[in-house]
């Protein structure tokens, strides 16, 4: 039979449409009874069960949909995926759970952020196989050896949970910086063996002073990165390949230039 837990949720709320004191941001405690089972999205659904104003995100509850980003006692993660027994911490004889919305981000109400502006990045990356230099299906499906596959398949498996924006502390004093998301998107896409767009994907991530060049490889988003992408590594690689593009790019320039004479 499984252990009984008694928990106390330590939620932070936030309101824009309340008034005076309220709104702003400010900890409400719950008591939260659950089994060792009991994952952190189970206890929250109980809390808005019986406070039905409490806002949150969640879809699939199985770690795929990436939407129910927030920080428990200070640590970004998905709340489905962690058990309330292996992150609570003992105080004056209480079990708590201190919940927060993800930080670097606006909070639109309650644990609900604004991810608009990492999505906004991670879509101007050209996240897509662009095959323009083929002519149509009769040229056949885009194969791929285990060896291609394998380079491509842990930047694969991103849900755009946007944990990886609230963990970077580049991104948190720089909005501009394009963040470690949108960066392993850019490295997935460009290092894909079918496709041809390359050089010119690299050229919109690397041409700026707030492009890739602003990691400083503090390595927190790969930390909180509840797939394992390592976005810190793709950074890295994606910092190598524009290195590369920025002394051979010029060279292909003249000798285009030259041919046309």
């Amino acid at each position: 039979m499984s252990e009984d837990f008694k928990y106390t949720f330590r939620i932070k709320r936030y309101n824009p449409e309340e008034k005076g004191l309220k709104q702003a941001p400010h900890y409400v405690d719950y008591e939260v009874e659950g089994d060792a089972d009991m994952t952190l999205l189970d206890g929250l659904n109980k809390v808005q069960s019986d406070d039905p104003t409490l806002a949150f995100r969640w879809s699939c509850r199985m770690g795929i949909c990436g939407s129910d980003g927030m920080l428990v006692n200070g640590q970004p993660v998905l709340a489905c995926s962690v058990f309330c027994k292996d992150v609570a911490k003992k105080k004056q004889g209480r079990l708590e759970i201190e919940v927060d919305p993800m930080r670097n981000m606006p909070i639109l109400k309650d644990l609900i952020t604004d991810i608009d502006d990492p999505m906004d990045k991670m879509r101007a990356v050209a996240p897509y196989l662009d095959r323009m230099d083929k002519d149509g299906p009769e040229d056949g499906p885009g194969k791929q050896s285990k060896k291609q596959l394998e380079r491509i398949k842990k930047t694969s498996q991103c849900v755009k949970c946007m944990l990886c924006y609230s963990a970077c502390p580049v991104y948190g004093q720089d909005k501009d910086f394009v963040g470690p998301a949108a960066s392993a998107l850019a490295y997935r896409y460009t290092a894909d063996s079918r496709d041809d767009q390359g050089g010119g994907r690299v050229d919109k991530v690397i041409g700026k002073e707030d492009s890739v060049w602003g990691c400083s490889f503090v390595g927190e988003c790969s930390v909180a990165c509840p797939k394992r992408v390592d976005p810190a590594q793709a950074v890295q690689r994606l910092k190598v390949m524009g290195a590369l593009r920025l002394v051979t790019k010029p060279i292909s320039d003249m000798i285009k230039k030259r041919k046309k004479k």
